[in-house]
């Protein structure tokens, strides 16, 4: 029988591990989230108990282990068209802005998960289009970024189960950005998919090789950072932006006393960002 428990000591060893890795704050109360998490890796890496295998992470010989582990602690749940209204604020007010772009728009959506979020970008760029002939002639040129190269691989794939198909996402947007793949499954039409390019990222590390992008997508990932990391890293999406570039961060989260780079805009609804000139 598998050995779950795990000792606060060890247990506050793996959550250094984890804020040096990947900047992941686990609070004093997440100890139950760690053994959810990691308990399916006891099996897969041949190890008894869940104290041996945080013990093993902590060695920086065991990559793939370790490489394991901060993939399985990052996934995050998502759905479609999360919050509705970023994806109606690109439509309604940042794209006529580009309209007339004689390049392609550039879009971030940094921490992509499992790829909602920046092919819902991307259907969003599409319907804008639609609706709007003649504007935005270049289109939208959309990376997605994650640390789990597990995540990476299910976004380039671009299939979906039912479960997943019907998170967020209306009949009308099945039926025109989906194809059916068989076993119950969908496939994101193809050119939605060349719209979105992925890449693998840990936020922690330097933007510069992604080159510059007119809007930025990080919703409900800074939640996850100390405030010192929070503010490295807003500092960075500042020197990623394009001059007036647009920020998104989520709906619980506040760039308050984190930076200056910025002016908040509200609008009806919802928050964005916007880089000082």
């Amino acid at each position: 029988m598998e050995n779950k428990h795990l000792e606060q000591s060890e247990y506050d060893q793996f959550r250094t591990f984890l804020e040096q890795q990947c900047g992941i704050v686990l609070g004093d109360n997440k100890l139950y989230l760690v053994k959810s998490r990691l308990a399916p890796l006891m099996s897969r890496f041949n190890v008894d108990s869940l104290s041996s295998l945080v013990t093993k992470t902590l060695s920086p010989h065991e990559r793939q282990l370790r490489a394991a582990v901060v993939d399985a602690m990052t996934t995050n749940e998502t759905l479609w068209f999360r919050d509705q209204y970023p994806f109606e604020l690109l439509k309604k007010k940042i794209y006529p802005e580009f309209k007339d772009l004689r390049r392609p728009v550039k879009i971030w959506s940094a921490a992509s998960s499992s790829g909602q979020e920046p092919y819902s970008i991307a259907m969003s760029t599409s319907e804008y289009q639609s609706q709007n002939p003649g504007a935005l002639k270049m289109g939208a040129q959309v990376v997605g970024t994650d640390i789990s190269n597990t995540m990476l691989d299910m976004c380039k794939n671009a299939e979906y189960d039912a479960l997943a198909l019907a998170r967020g996402l209306s009949p009308e947007r099945r039926k025109k950005f989906f194809m059916d793949s068989g076993n119950g499954m969908a496939r994101v039409v193809d050119p939605i998919r060349k719209m979105v390019n992925f890449r693998h990222l840990n936020l922690l590390d330097s933007y510069a090789l992604l080159g510059k992008f007119d809007v930025i997508f990080c919703r409900n990932v800074l939640i996850y950072f100390s405030p010192e990391v929070k503010a490295k890293i807003i500092s960075q999406f500042a020197q990623a932006l394009n001059p007036n570039g647009y920020l998104f961060l989520g709906a619980s989260e506040s760039m308050a006393g984190l930076s200056n780079d910025f002016e908040m805009l509200r609008c009806n609804p919802g928050i964005i960002y916007q880089k000082k000139s």
